[in-house]
């Protein structure tokens, strides 16, 4: 029923969708010869776009012939009306088969020949599950139609002709072609082309937590080259044309263009355009144009409902209600050949038969009176009562305490109601790394600079300090110390509770939009926490920066201690780099957003800047002669900031007879003492033209003062950062926020951002506006992001660049000129490679760090092909990408920096249950190998005596060999494991703990491995393996690797992630697990489970997916058991009754008996049922493997309840037969005890079955008995005509007066029974769970192995006789085979 609205609803949103692309206009000037070819006529694309014109402007003609089409803006998401609830609900209801075969049934009996019951009796179930299904439809379509009308009655500003003004209304009345006016905090009515801003720059700011979870702002621009731009916007300046895309869900594309009345076009992007549900941030007033309204928003497109799954265990239901199909066919013909050969052999009957049809015709009569009369055999309530026990069992889920986040105020989200039983089979865990295992929470830990490693010793610290103070204060409910981090996590609770619900509801509860509100004037900067953001200074690296302001010392080229003036502008061009190179927008909290001002006078003078700049001496590897440097600031910054330039670096020979003083320097720093005798670049101090330098007994003395004083500098400055204004930063991601706190703890701090410039403070100079020339952002093709911009002082063009290493370092190239500086820089970028690789070993993330300088002429060349890029229609997207691509070469590596980003709490504990419970783990990461080996160590998915398997090849012939050669490695270890282990005595608790092997892949391999030659190879490789680690793996990649597994092994998949990356990995899994964390919802809208830490999943699956499985499993066997057993009574009785379809019972009794008397409890069994304790569950998670091994619902399973069934049927029925053979009951009164009978043994058939027993199984069992009893005395005293042609008055009250009733119902019980008793007590008795045998054989071992080292010791002499280990039972049992 739902499947099929939803896929109806696919099918709609696929037809009107946009089936083409390229149909655009190229844009006056731009010839494009391909769009001319193919889409040289408008009549061509009709239909394939949208026009819109302005609702009340002066094109009022086009405006009604386009816009009739376009949907309004109310929505709505009910699926009923008042008239048309009963036809389409029983329409969506009977598109279930079951539910069309009851309606069959009910329908034959209406046909007198094979009528076996009143026909209004036959109606009864079919009625009563319909009835059930559409008060919970209704129910739920009614709160549908509640949220609406909020959402549709909410109010907006809207430009009214008639009035010449902007009134209020609806949001249901606003159309496509309307002015909206918003202003801050104000939530989006509809998707809108930003017109206005009242910013001047034409910026405006919107928070998308209502659309994809992220708290962070998001900047927008208004449409460029408006001829109103500037000034308010008036209906009478619009007189422009849009043409845009059709409506579709790409979140993050739109494509269109404007047309001016004088015929220019401005093309549109997906940055000037308002999604609805968004909230405007940090702007006073906003007006745009809507362009899609209501269900046509991209919000509401996206909004696709819960998710529909079929779980492995519902699949294998299917099957056995087929047999169940058949079951029933082939006693139905049981029945009409006995019917047909009883009638042939008939002779002189004392009874009325019909003589005039024949045997044959009988029979197939009789066949359908049995199809109706053992209808019950196919389980009507079945599914029914699947669903109800899903969502008890969902309940549970959601409010159990341990899978709450205290901190977040977050508990776990089921988003897939029907797959609850698939966590209790999974098989395959794929992981993400980063905010999955690890907290994504990234602190600046250490970076490296010119080649020089800075290791942040007291930053270090202060993260033990931060471990420390948290881990005291886990056991009570404390939030982080920081002043944004309250705000923070009451925002974060906001989105993560609000995130389980449809995207159009988001905006419409009012506690919540008061809560909203109430945190307005106090919204918090995303990843803004304490640690985050108190970065200590490491104190050589403030040393040198010190070195730029102050006021008596002299920068020379290798003066003894004293930083080169090179190295002091790669340091400075790095910390610019990581205060410009983001998209970071700055506030405070007295202020909502930063920008810059017109002009800023820093705060040094010129003067003082250019005698600053005058005490740096010439550089050996400047272009620049020495008249140019002196007594020039302008001068000096243009050398500064130069160095990124293929062909600045020319060396001139150093002068004979100067002596590298470095070497003099026992105490200067490693790296730097090491490049300094490597090149032999002598110290030397020039003396300029009327000026008079330093002399170099002060240098030195001035140094020593300085590096013993570093560490008081550095505690100085990180006072002088905390005195400043507090300043938050709404960042995209950790990373961006982590690296601008480390820029300001140097004094390198962002202080403001408009759309043209950037506000910095440089450390001694003071605050300078930068002209922000370029942003070209961060994509998952090019790895990289980049600023460009025109420093204020120099007036070069600069391009800073920031990605990941192994991107960066292949676009950085030894710059071409003398030698010398070719040295220098191999030597930069092999110290750099050194430390990355070091980083990596320490589970940091790293970034490079990367400059150009562009001449005037070659800006210009790329500033026409990147405006070209941005101004066009056709292929906007790959034009700006290779422009990106063109620019980012020949970069000049400045240096990198390590990240910590720390291991969520317990998940090396997590992860090792889970591989105890059987469950192969794979981490699959973008991240480098080195990071990923450490992650894996620290979470203890790699163990120290694992033997690490690398997969690094560039060709198919290359991977083919290697992936034979690493299986080949694999089978000797295993070979060799073996013999060790036949050799000992413990083979079998070794071989869990010994040695495994653990497969590493880069993406670069992978993708040869997935290849059809080579997939085979892979997947025997990594079957033998303990777990496998890709590394720099795409979001691709991840989806087609978890697809392989699933698809070759046919096996249960789990993936898990937090990131948009990890979503197509999530959607492939049989179970996809989202966490909710730093970087916003799109993993949790696109999951069936929503966690906040990885370590709620061994509690999901250890003990939730095992009783939710074995709970479910149990219940279904139940069902088919409690069918088949009352159904096969009717079937005995039949033997009796010549096969004519007669019952033993009356009609009400017989329908009602599985609808309502044994209903109940099966439910009550499926949601409260614990075959475990949770604790134990825990404790051994080896239990969750005899959950998959046992195979609690597999087909002999199935059948042997069946023979339990037939059995038992035919003790209930016999039993009560030979009791009353020879007596003159009649049929009623035979059958009297048979029911009861059937009741009892049902009901106690549980009771053996259930592992838990509280009083709710009790207080049901005990309803269900009393209320047949009730049913059928009551039945008995006043019914006298409601079940012809049988009477029962009275029947019941005789039988139950005679205690000859009650010894047949016990008799029977326990006959029947018996079987079932023993079997359990024997299975219990003799097949115990692996798990406990393990603890139990552990224990032994553990024993023995005491026992055997305490004689190894009595047998040493007494000198060495000293029981070292004797006493630690704790050791693997492996290790006695070591010394025996």
């Amino acid at each position: 029923m739902e499947r099929l609205h939803w896929v109806q609803h696919r099918c709609r949103q696929l037809l009107a969708g946009d089936s083409g692309q390229g149909w655009y206009s190229a844009p006056d000037g731009l010839p494009n010869k391909h769009f001319l070819e193919t889409h040289g006529s408008p009549q061509r694309v009709s239909g394939k776009r949208r026009t819109v014109f302005a609702r009340h402007g002066p094109h009022q003609q086009e405006y009604e012939a386009v816009s009739k089409n376009y949907k309004g803006n109310a929505i709505r998401t009910t699926k009923y009306s008042l008239l048309t609830f009963i036809p389409m609900n029983l329409f969506q209801q009977f598109h279930r088969a079951a539910n069309l075969y009851f309606l069959f049934l009910a329908l034959l009996n209406w046909v007198p020949v094979v009528e076996a019951f009143q026909k209004e009796i036959t109606m009864i179930p079919l009625l009563v599950v319909l009835t059930v299904i559409a008060i919970k439809d209704a129910l739920e379509d009614y709160r549908r139609y509640l949220f609406d009308k909020k959402v549709n009655n909410n109010v907006v500003r809207v430009f009214c002709g008639k009035q010449r003004a902007y009134i209020q209304r609806c949001w249901k009345d606003v159309q496509v072609g309307d002015f909206v006016r918003l202003s801050s905090n104000e939530i989006i009515p509809a998707d809108m082309l930003l017109l206005y801003s009242s910013d001047p720059r034409g910026v405006c700011y919107i928070e998308t937590s209502n659309l994809d979870g992220e708290t962070n702002l998001k900047q927008r621009q208004v449409v460029s080259d408006l001829p109103f731009q500037g000034a308010e916007l008036t209906l009478e300046s619009f007189h422009s044309r849009i043409e845009c895309e059709n409506p579709n869900d790409d979140l993050s594309r739109f494509r269109g263009y404007m047309e001016h009345p004088g015929g220019a076009r401005v093309g549109l992007h997906n940055s000037n355009l308002l999604l609805r549900s968004c909230t405007i941030r940090n702007t006073e007033t906003v007006v745009g144009i809507v362009v899609y309204a209501g269900h046509e928003t991209k919000a509401m497109m996206n909004n696709s409902g819960p998710r529909y799954k079929r779980s492995q265990l519902e699949k294998r239901l299917n099957t056995d209600v087929l047999w169940c199909v058949l079951l029933l066919i082939v006693m139905c013909l049981t029945g009409a050949v006995g019917h047909g050969l009883w009638l042939k052999n008939l002779k002189d009957p004392i009874f009325q038969t019909d003589r005039e049809t024949s045997p044959a015709l009988a029979g197939f009569y009789v066949f359908w009176t049995m199809i109706i009369v053992l209808q019950v055999l196919i389980p009507i309530s079945l599914y029914v009562s699947i669903e109800i026990v899903k969502l008890g069992q969902i309940y549970f889920i959601h409010n159990d305490l341990a899978l709450y986040n205290e901190q977040l105020d977050c508990r776990i989200q089921c988003r897939a109601l029907n797959i609850t039983e698939d966590l209790g089979q999974i098989q395959y865990l794929f992981s993400d790394k980063t905010g999955t295992l690890t907290e994504n929470k990234m602190v600046f830990r250490r970076c490296s600079i010119y080649g020089v490693e800075y290791p942040h010793e007291e930053n270090a610290r202060r993260l033990e300090v931060y471990e420390a103070e948290k881990n005291e204060a886990a056991g009570r409910s404390v939030t982080l110390k920081s002043g944004c981090s309250r705000k923070s996590l009451s925002c974060r609770s906001l989105s993560c509770n609000r995130s389980s619900v449809s995207l159009h509801t988001l905006t419409n509860e009012p506690e919540e939009d008061e809560e909203l509100t109430d945190h307005i004037q106090h919204r918090p900067s995303a990843f803004c926490s304490r640690v985050a953001k108190e970065v200590a200074p490491d104190p050589e690296l403030v040393r040198k920066l010190s070195w730029l302001s102050s006021p008596v010392l002299t920068l020379t080229d290798g003066c003894s201690g004293t930083p080169s003036s090179l190295e002091l502008t790669y340091i400075t061009d790095f910390f610019l780099a990581l205060a410009m190179c983001n998209s970071v927008v700055v506030s405070s909290p007295s202020q909502p957003r930063h920008v810059v001002p017109e002009a800023r006078t820093p705060l040094k003078s010129l003067e003082e800047i250019k005698l600053m700049f005058q005490r740096f001496s010439f550089s050996p590897f400047s272009t620049l002669s020495p008249p140019q440097i002196r007594g020039s600031p302008y001068s000096f910054t243009s050398r500064l900031f130069s160095r990124g330039k293929n062909g600045s670096f020319t060396v001139p020979t150093p002068p004979d007879g100067t002596t590298d003083r470095s070497q003099q320097d026992p105490e200067n720093h490693l790296e730097t003492s090491n490049l300094r005798p490597k090149l032999d670049l002598s110290s030397q101090l020039e003396e300029d033209d009327g000026e008079v330098g330093v002399r170099e007994d002060d240098i030195k003395e001035d140094d020593e003062t300085s590096a013993d004083g570093a560490r008081v500098d550095a505690e100085d400055l990180i006072r002088d950062v905390d005195s400043d204004d507090e300043l938050l930063y709404e960042a995209e991601s950790p990373d961006e926020a982590a690296l601008v706190h480390a820029a300001q703890a140097y004094r390198c701090t962002l202080r403001g951002r408009s759309a043209e410039s950037l506000l910095v403070d440089l450390p001694g100079i003071g605050s300078l506006a930068v002209q922000l020339l370029h942003i070209l952002p961060f994509d998952s093709n090019r790895k990289r992001m980049s600023v460009v911009i025109r420093h204020p002082l120099s007036g070069q063009v600069v391009v800073y660049t920031k990605g990941a290493d192994s991107v960066i370092m292949d676009l950085t190239e030894t710059p071409k000129g003398a030698e010398q500086a070719q040295e220098i820089y191999d030597h930069i970028r092999e110290q750099t490679q050194k430390h990355l690789d070091s980083y990596a070993r320490d589970g940091l993330r790293t970034l490079c760090i990367a400059k150009k300088v562009l001449e005037e002429e070659e800006y210009e060349v790329w500033l026409k092909r990147q405006l070209l890029a941005e101004s066009s229609i056709e292929n906007r997207e790959e034009l700006l990408l290779d422009s990106a691509q063109r620019l980012e070469t020949n970069l000049t590596l400045l240096g990198t920096t390590g990240i910590l980003d720390r291991l969520q709490e317990e998940v090396p504990e997590t992860i090792e249950a889970l591989q105890r419970a059987g469950i192969k783990v794979w981490v699959l990461t973008g991240d480098k190998k080195e990071t990923a080996i450490n992650i894996a160590y620290a979470c203890k998915l790699l163990r120290p005596n694992d033997q690490l398997l690398t997969a690094s090849c560039e060709s198919k012939e290359v991977c083919a060999a290697l992936l034979g050669e690493l299986r080949h490695e694999v089978q000797r270890g295993e070979d060799a494991l073996t013999g060790v282990t036949a050799a000992g005595n413990h083979g079998g608790s070794s071989s869990d703990s010994g040695t495994g092997f653990i497969l590493v892949i880069d993406g670069r391999t992978l993708d040869l491995a997935l290849t059809e030659e080579l997939k085979s190879g892979f997947l025997e490789l990594s079957c033998r393996c303990k777990a496998v680690i890709c590394c720099r793996s795409t979001p691709l990649q991840k989806s087609q690797v978890v697809q392989f597994i699933r698809d070759q092994l046919g096996v249960m998949t789990l993936a898990v992630g937090d990131g948009a990356n990890d979503v197509s990995m999530i959607q492939v899994a049989d179970v996809g697990i989202g966490i909710s964390g730093q970087e916003g919802m799109q993993a949790v809208m696109s999951s069936d489970f929503a966690i906040s830490r990885f370590k709620h999943l061994s509690k999901l699956l250890l003990v939730h997916g095992r009783w939710c499985y074995s709970r479910l499993a149990n219940m279904i066997l139940y069902f088919f058991y409690k069918n088949v057993m009352y159904v096969n009574l009717l079937f005995w009785y039949q033997f009796f009754c010549g096969f004519s379809g007669s019952v033993m019972s009356n009609s009400w009794v017989l329908i009602l008996f599985n609808l309502l008397f044994t209903s109940v409890p099966p439910l009550i069994y499926g949601v409260l049922d614990k075959d475990t304790p949770a604790d134990t569950l825990m404790e051994l998670p080896e239990l969750y493997q005899d959950t998959r091994s046992s195979k609690v619902y597999v087909p002999s399973v199935f059948w042997l309840t069946v023979v339990d069934a037939f059995y038992q049927s035919l003790v209930c029925f016999f039993v009560p037969y030979f009791a009353l053979a020879g007596s003159d009951v009649g049929v009623l009164s035979f059958g009297s005890p048979i029911n009861a009978s059937a009741l009892l043994i049902i009901l106690l058939h549980q009771v053996i079955e259930s592992h838990t027993l509280t009083w709710i199984h009790m207080l049901v069992l005990a309803f269900s008995a009393v209320f047949y009893f009730g049913f059928v005395l009551f039945f008995s005293v006043i019914c006298v005509t409601c079940s012809p042609p049988t009477n029962p008055l009275g029947v019941e009250t005789l039988q139950m007066s005679q205690p000859l009733f009650y010894v047949v119902c016990a008799l029977t019980t326990v006959t029947a029974l018996l079987p079932r008793l023993l079997f359990r007590a024997l299975h219990n008795s003799f097949h115990s769970s692996a798990a406990l045998k393990s603890a139990q054989t552990d224990e032994e071992d553990s024993e023995k192995y005491r026992r055997r080292m305490q004689r190894w010791n009595l047998n040493r002499s007494p000198v060495t006789s000293v029981p070292v280990f004797a006493d630690n039972p704790g050791l693997e049992p492996s290790s006695a085979s070591v010394v025996s």
